[in-house]
């Protein structure tokens, strides 16, 4: 069906005008009621952060959103053009968007007076009515709101008093949509305070131009509270005006962390077909976890869910490289794949004075440990006496720790107590690597007893899991090569430490 063209057909279709906050709300409500997602892709957040956003929406406020590195503050505000109407219409040419039944720029005014209802209409999409900008500090009023255009009088021979000398910046270019600013402390507060009557007054003043032009706009917001003392804060009388302030988190569940990192990642590639264990998954996810309460990181800077992302797809990778050299057409990743994850890591952990005497790659690396111990010792039984897994709830009377050999891991740890050595590199075949794994007594059956799932190439990552997990655990040792690691018996190590 075709959309009306001119001012006059528009008012023949009977088209009713809204603010863009009413449309939002109006939109949202429809969408409650009839049960439908409201944001799409935004995961963990349904019990906590989403409602208060949706609460703040049904008010008509703007909005802020506080929270760490890698809190999907962005992606939040992006989602929200989703509640726009798909297209509304516009008076052509207009640079801010001009409602044709209340047009507010000195254009779109004298061509409705001039042309009446065979005014030209555009209709304008709802993604072309949200626009963001980065706060950084060499933001000016002019970049947000706008200036006088020296070109545009001289050329249109006009004087600096007429209103079509005005160059608009980007917020009343979205006019009637949403505009968002993202690391608001950055934007100096000089900046801050061009936005105040955007907010209450809702209404913009270029320089001394004494006409006031009224905008229709919901402003949001997204910061990270370390930036208030680190580069900059925001300004109390702003904070004031923002109506509703929002504080997002990290994913409190492993499950909910696994499912933003597969919606996240690149792992439809094309390539060799990289299998990934369930425990290699979970290990993978704990790495953040692990990171989130480490003395050694700063946890004022958080740990974004970034760090997960770019480990699960280096981990791809490094399995991939490995099908690529042995000419295999598929693989299946390891626990020593995990060992590529320690670039993903650099770049994304804030380390605490202790953190940097002890150096990230050692911290990075601990933290990998960490997360395959903690998922070990859910699969697995503990290394206390009586098998216990110390991730359950301990009696109160203390158990002593389980002698070397005794237990579920007793032909384990003899075979290697004996002196015997076990080499596992990257660039193994995935016969060659279960073949050396296959060695160790009573490796596989303890592995099949607690990953029941797990066959063929998958098989021997667990096998592979367990020596890992009880070098974790203390119980075996393990010394890095170049191009892979050595597990051997943990006193025999020490003495020739």
């Amino acid at each position: 069906m075709a959309r009306p063209s001119t001012l006059g057909e528009l008012r023949k279709a009977g088209y009713k005008p809204r603010l863009v906050k009413d449309e939002l709300r109006d939109n949202l409500m429809a969408r409650l009621r009839a049960k439908q997602p409201v944001f799409e892709g935004i995961v963990g957040y349904d019990a906590t952060v989403l409602p208060q956003v949706i609460n703040a929406i049904l008010s008509r406020h703007n909005i802020i959103l506080l929270g760490l590195r890698g809190q999907a503050k962005t992606r939040i505000l992006r989602a929200m053009v989703g509640l726009l109407d798909e297209f509304i219409p516009v008076v052509a040419g207009s640079e801010i968007n001009d409602d044709p039944f209340a047009p507010i720029s000195k254009h779109a005014r004298a061509l409705v007076v001039s042309k009446g209802d065979a005014t030209p209409i555009e209709w304008l999409a709802r993604d072309a009515r949200y626009n963001e900008k980065l706060a950084t500090p060499d933001v000016s009023i002019a970049d947000l709101i706008g200036d006088v255009d020296p070109i545009k009088a001289a050329s249109r021979k006009l004087t600096f008093a007429d209103e079509e000398v005005i160059h608009f910046g980007i917020i009343p270019r979205t006019n009637r949509g949403i505009f968002a600013i993202n690391e608001l402390p950055d934007l100096q507060p000089r900046i801050q305070v061009g936005l105040l009557n955007i907010l209450e007054e809702k209404d913009i003043q270029i320089r001394g131009f004494p006409v006031r032009i009224p905008l229709d706009i919901m402003l949001c917001f997204s910061a990270n509270p370390e930036d208030y003392t680190n580069r900059g804060s925001i300004i109390t009388p702003l904070k004031d005006r923002i109506e509703s302030q929002v504080l997002t988190h990290y994913p409190i569940s492993l499950d909910d962390a696994k499912a933003i990192t597969d919606q996240e990642s690149w792992t439809k590639r094309g390539g060799p077909k990289v299998a990934i264990p369930q425990f290699i998954r979970d290990a993978i996810e704990q790495i953040a976890f692990e990171a989130r309460k480490s003395e050694f990181v700063d946890q004022g800077s958080g740990v974004s869910a970034r760090m997960t992302i770019a480990i699960y797809e280096n981990v791809i990778s490094n399995a991939e490289r490995r099908c690529l050299l042995t000419g295999q057409e598929h693989t299946t990743a390891r626990v020593l794949d995990l060992q590529s994850a320690v670039p993903s890591m650099s770049g994304k952990l804030e380390l605490v004075y202790e953190g940097e005497q002890e150096g990230l790659q050692k911290v990075s690396t601990n933290l990998v440990g960490s997360a395959v111990r903690k998922t070990f010792e859910r699969l697995f039984p503990g290394v206390y006496a009586g098998g216990k897994n110390p991730a359950q709830k301990r009696p109160q009377k203390a158990e002593k720790p389980a002698a070397k050999g005794d237990g579920a891991y007793k032909p384990i740890i003899d075979y290697f107590a004996v002196g015997r050595k076990l080499e596992l590199t990257d660039d193994l075949s995935d016969r060659d690597f279960a073949a050396r794994l296959e060695s160790v007594p009573g490796l596989r059956e303890l592995a099949q007893s607690h990953l029941k799932e797990t066959r063929g190439d998958e098989l021997a990552v667990a096998m592979e899991f367990v020596l890992e997990g009880l070098h974790q655990s203390s119980l075996l040792a393990k010394e890095d090569l170049d191009r892979g690691i050595l597990y051997c018996d943990m006193l025999g190590a020490l003495y020739e430490g």
